[in-house]
């Protein structure tokens, strides 16, 4: 027979460690069921996002498509769906899913989230364009809708992500989708870069080094099964069409032509002026804030009006004003062909 003490004795013990155990926000198994059902959560909302996505571009949302997107196996997809189909965001249709109304709602969220932080890190900060993706994709789940829009009252609302994608409206208004891809335009036709997508990884990364960008003219000198060759800033580049097809172009209008390369601010010499024609996508963060607070904005014009004893810095007069930068800042700075003369 148990001794009554004993057995009062063990009865405390495990009701002291089911309290350490389970006791509701401070027990020790809470932190690995919060980390549990944020991964589920996350899961999901990335298994919608997707869903969401196919309906965008037309194209069939499946089990397969899901599984490869998210590279998870098929019984994993399968799972999400069904979870999907249970908390009514997604339904079977025509052999594939497609999104209920809330579903479309919840990806917008989540889109428009993810699209915000991708602006904010090329606009505030000088990460790398190859992980702003990521970095996104990390921070959009834990973000809430509230600071979101806090985020994108202090970017003043900005309409489209560094990628080119359009930005849902906070009522969840998303524009059509625009553009080509690269791969699919007739050699000779002149168009613009206007998004560059930002999947797989390592396709987006070598865009990134390409310095390829929305907003780019490109003509297209050749296009077959084995590469594009195409011109863009008066450089030649060659891609595979797997990641040509990355890059989405809008075709001009007949008799228009390619613009740049522009010369660089750095070039211009003393007494020399021009107008200004962009900023390189190479500035961002805080320096680029920085420019365009001093005025440096398409159509402006700037005078050179010194160099420094030792030739570094150089002060520029714009908007009639007199400011200094260093030969590294005036070569982000692209400009049209210098002319003679002050400022008029």
């Amino acid at each position: 027979m148990v001794d009554p003490f004993y057995a009062l004795l063990i009865a405390c013990a495990i009701a002291f460690l089911a309290v350490v155990l389970f006791w509701p926000v401070r027990g020790i198994i809470w932190p690995w069921i919060r980390a549990f059902r944020a991964s589920e959560r996350i899961r999901i909302e990335d298994a919608l996002k997707h869903a969401y996505d196919c309906e965008y571009r037309k194209i069939p949302c499946t089990l397969q498509s899901l599984s490869g997107a998210l590279n998870i196996s098929g019984n994993r997809a399968a799972h999400l769906l069904t979870r999907l189909e249970q908390m009514e965001l997604v339904k079977s249709a025509g052999g594939g899913y497609e999104v209920t109304s809330e579903g479309r709602s919840y990806a917008l969220r989540v889109i428009r989230i993810h699209r915000l932080l991708e602006r904010y890190l090329s606009d505030e900060t000088n990460i790398d364009p190859a992980e702003w993706h990521e970095k996104a994709e990390d921070r959009e789940h834990n973000t809430s809708p509230e600071e979101s829009e806090t985020l994108a009252a202090q970017m003043g609302h900005p309409r489209f992500d560094p990628h080119g994608d359009p930005i849902p409206t906070a009522h969840g208004d998303l524009p059509p989708l625009e553009g080509t891809p690269l791969n699919e335009l007739l050699a000779g036709r002149l168009a613009a870069i206007v998004h560059v997508e930002d999947e797989p990884q390592a396709v987006h990364a070598q865009l990134v080094a390409e310095d390829l960008h929305p907003g780019m003219r490109v003509r297209v000198l050749e296009s077959g099964p084995d590469r594009v060759r195409f011109e863009a800033d008066a450089q030649e580049f060659v891609l595979a069409p797997v990641v040509a097809a990355n890059l989405s172009v809008l075709p001009l209008p007949e008799g228009q032509e390619m613009v740049g390369p522009f010369e660089s601010l750095s070039g211009l010499k003393p007494g020399e002026r021009a107008e200004i024609a962009g900023i390189s996508s190479n500035c961002r963060g805080t320096q680029r804030r920085r420019m365009l607070d001093l005025g440096i904005i398409p159509g402006t014009t700037v005078e050179c009006e010194m160099n420094s004893p030792i030739g570094d810095p150089v002060a520029y007069r714009i908007r009639g004003a007199v400011i200094a930068l260093r030969r590294e800042q005036a070569e982000m700075i692209q400009i049209a062909e210098p002319q003679a003369g002050g400022v008029s």
